[in-house]
């Protein structure tokens, strides 16, 4: 998807290429993505001779937050903080990042007060 809200339409094999080499897709892999994101209706294609030219239907922004919400959802009964603590124990909480969730937390009290 970050490929074809980059730049759009583009190929199947584009977008394989527009992926890192180190990354192991495969066209058939590609492909496959693709008629997935094509039923959810989060792609259009177009027929372009013998190939087809995809290109987004939803917003980047829209798309992140859908599945944003749907892994908090299906993974942590929709709680924020099981999400927060499960990560930052995975990954070193950064200084700039432990700022930001700080500004957070006061902006939500001063909302709530």
């Amino acid at each position: 998807m970050r490929a074809l809200w980059a730049h759009h339409p583009l190929s199947a094999e584009d977008i394989l290429a527009a992926l890192p080499a180190d990354a192991g897709w495969q066209l058939g892999t590609v492909k496959t993505l693709l008629n997935r994101l094509l039923n959810k209706g989060a792609l259009q294609a177009q027929r372009d001779g013998r190939r087809y030219l995809y290109e987004p239907r939803v917003a980047r922004e829209e798309w992140e937050q859908g599945e944003s919400l749907s892994l908090l959802d299906r993974v942590f009964g929709g709680r924020l903080s099981p999400l927060v603590a499960h990560f930052s124990a995975q990954r070193k909480l950064s200084a700039e990042d432990a700022e930001a969730l700080r500004l957070l937390l006061q902006a939500h009290d001063d909302d709530a007060a």
